[in-house]
């Protein structure tokens, strides 16, 4: 609940390709064939990484630029750099706006009394 709440609250800012490249990268990271990881790194950097791109993310010149020359023979942590910059943008930006939204008001209501009613059942 918490995180499709995050990612609607994303939504609302215009900034949901953060949540959901960081999302990506996790998924790639437990890649075990050799082509997937290549048709996955490709797939994530003509979303995400990639000049105009349709969900692309905002990250500096020269990680883009790393990320870019390797992307034709990615490993498991060629997105790294970039997952951290984004990580660290929502942890010091975008979350702490979610927490005081009305949408993760919302949640904690529906989280406490969904307790109560499971602490007291002819509630």
């Amino acid at each position: 609940d918490g995180l499709a709440a995050f990612r609607t609250f994303l939504k609302s800012e215009f900034s949901e390709e953060n949540v959901e490249f960081w999302l990506a990268c996790e998924d790639f990271k437990k890649t075990k064939s050799s082509t997937k990881i290549t048709s996955k790194a490709q797939k994530i950097y003509s979303d995400f990484i990639e000049v105009d791109a349709p969900k692309e993310i905002n990250i500096d010149f020269q990680t883009k630029t790393h990320i870019s020359q390797n992307i034709s023979e990615p490993t498991l942590s060629c997105f790294d750099d970039a997952q951290r910059l984004i990580y660290s943008l929502m942890a010091k930006d975008s979350f702490p706006r979610f927490l005081r939204s009305e949408a993760y008001k919302e949640l904690v209501k529906k989280q406490q009394s969904g307790n109560q009613k499971r602490w007291l059942p002819f509630l």
